[in-house]
Formats: C-alpha cells, sequence, structure tokens
C-alpha cells in the first residue's frame, strides 16, 4: 500500500510480532514545499535518514511488515509529538511548553535541517500547520497503531523496531573516549521501552553480523519509543541508530562502495531479529 505519506510493505505471511518502520527516510519534496524552503534540493535532505528504508526492505521476507515513510522529515518530522509546536516558526501559538528539540528549530514541523540552516524565510500560520499535521503525521500513526495493535492481538506482544541512521559525526564525543566506536546505536530509553531480554537479543543479532554496538548514547529514543513504548503492556520498542558512513557518502547523499555489503549484512541482522518476535512471542502466550 502506497500513498504520498507512507508506504506499507506487507509479509505473504505474518508470522512475528515484530514491526519494522523507518520515519525519516522519506523522499517525497514536491513541488510546493521546495518553493516554500531557501535551501537547495541537496541541503533539505541532510536532515534525511536516506536509505535506510532499502537497508531493511528485507523485512518482509522475514514474516514483519515494513513501514516506511514518504513524508521527508524536513517537512513533517514523524519521530516528534503534535505538542511539539515551535513558537519560532509557527504564528498563532499560545501556552506553548518549550523542549530542547523544539528550542534547536526540531520540532514536528523543523525550522532547520542538519546543521541548523533555516528552512524557510518566515513564519506559517496554526491553520497550515495543523493542516500539514492532519495529512501527514496522523495517517502514519494511525497505520504504525494499527500494526502494533495486529501483532499485539495475533501473538500477545508487538516488538517495534524504529529503524534510523545517525550522521558519522554524532559520534564524535564517543570517538574522544573509546577508539572502539560504536556503528549501532540501540536506543530503549534506559530500559524504559522494552523488555531487556528483547533489546539483549536484539543487540546480539547486530553483533552477530560483526557490527560494533552501544545503547542509549548518544541516541536513547525520542517520540515513537516514549509514546509507544509499553513493555509492561507487551507493548516493546527498540530505536536502532545506524552510522550513515557505513553505507553512504553523506556529503552527496548517495550509497557508497560498502552498501551492498551493509545491506547483505542487516539480512541476516533482520532474520535474527523476526526470530525474536516469534520465540517472545511464545513466551508471552504462555
Amino acid at each position: 500500500m502506497r500513498d504520498q505519506t507512507f508506504s506499507v510493505y506487507h509479509p505473504r505471511s505474518r508470522d512475528t510480532s515484530v514491526v519494522f518502520a523507518s520515519p525519516h527516510s522519506g523522499r517525497y519534496y514536491d513541488d510546493a514545499f521546495l518553493k516554500q524552503t531557501i535551501l537547495d534540493e541537496r541541503s533539505i535532505r541532510s536532515s534525511e535518514d536516506a536509505y535506510v528504508d532499502r537497508l531493511y526492505a528485507f523485512a518482509t521476507e522475514c514474516g514483519a511488515p515494513f513501514l516506511c515513510a514518504n513524508t521527508p522529515r524536513a517537512y513533517v518530522d514523524l519521530n516528534r509529538g503534535l505538542e511539539e509546536l515551535d513558537p519560532a516558526l509557527i504564528s498563532g501559538l499560545r501556552g506553548t511548553t518549550l523542549n530542547p528539540r523544539i528550542s534547536s528549530g526540531l520540532g514536528v514541523i523543523p525550522r532547520v535541517v542538519a546543521g541548523g540552516r533555516t528552512i524557510y524565510r518566515g513564519k506559517m500560520t496554526l491553520g497550515a500547520a495543523q493542516k500539514r499535521l492532519n495529512a501527514h503525521w496522523h495517517p502514519y500513526h494511525t497505520k504504525l497503531r494499527q500494526l502494533m495493535d495486529d501483532s499485539l492481538t495475533q501473538h500477545g506482544q508487538a516488538i517495534l523496531v524504529d529503524c534510523h541512521s545517525m550522521p558519522h559525526e554524532a559520534l564524535a564525543s564517543l570517538r574522544r573516549k573509546s577508539s572502539d566506536t560504536p556503528e549501532i546505536v540501540l536506543g530503549d530509553r534506559f530500559g524504559t521501552s522494552a523488555g531487556v531480554e528483547i533489546v539483549d537479543a536484539i543487540e546480539a543479532a547486530f553483533q552477530g553480523a560483526g557490527f560494533r554496538t552501544a545503547r542509549n548514547m548518544p541516541f536513547a529514543g525520542a517520540f515513537m519509543a516514549q509514546h509507544y513504548g509499553r513493555p509492561q503492556m507487551g507493548r516493546h520498542v527498540v530505536q536502532i541508530e545506524i552510522d550513515r558512513s557505513l553505507y553512504m557518502d553523506e556529503a552527496s547523499i548517495t550509497p557508497n562502495y560498502r552498501f551492498t555489503e551493509i545491506q547483505n549484512r542487516l539480512r541476516a541482522v533482520i532474520a535474527r531479529i523476526a526470530d525474536v518476535g516469534r520465540s517472545n512471542a511464545a513466551l508471552a502466550a504462555e
């Protein structure tokens, strides 16, 4: 199923409780948006988790559905809450509570892209912002809730694997502390968004494919993990960040010479994660 907001790919037989999703890999930049922004077509893509949807495309062959955003992150950030509206961008807001994401311009409708570069010349109205959210944020999250509810009904639990990528430079602070810099960062909001046995098993899947891993530093999980992660209710969310430099040239936003290698290594990881959703679902049913 495809529309302007998202694409969802279903397996022939859904036999695992795992749901894969990529909320930041959308690259449908329509002409109206490109006319609004003061950035060029490459700069506007700099916040995008480029090609993450291709990296995890094997999910359906492993029995899991895969939800991919088509809406670009620079237009609507699907990994933010509806209340994360930026008064520096949207006129007519009253009583907004700021958090560091909003203050830095990375609210649900971003004011900037990577590097703090401004997207628009001026402000937009609250009505225009709400129209954008109704057309993009709500449909994506309605579908995501449905997929997780279906897993819970069919398997007694739902495991959301929230797929992202991180700029190589985001690991700079870790490189200063250790020469063993992670290539994969798993976020479970410090143990609150997923059961520890599930996070352990997912981390082991990446390590088994030769990836160096870390947890929650520098990324512990944002809205998806906070909102959907309810392990006591059988709803688990693990955010996965992969170092972009492994598979793409970050300056040109193009796959690099290792893309196929990384994609193939991830095939084995995805298969093992799907198995986690079978074994843990069996335990949940007992």
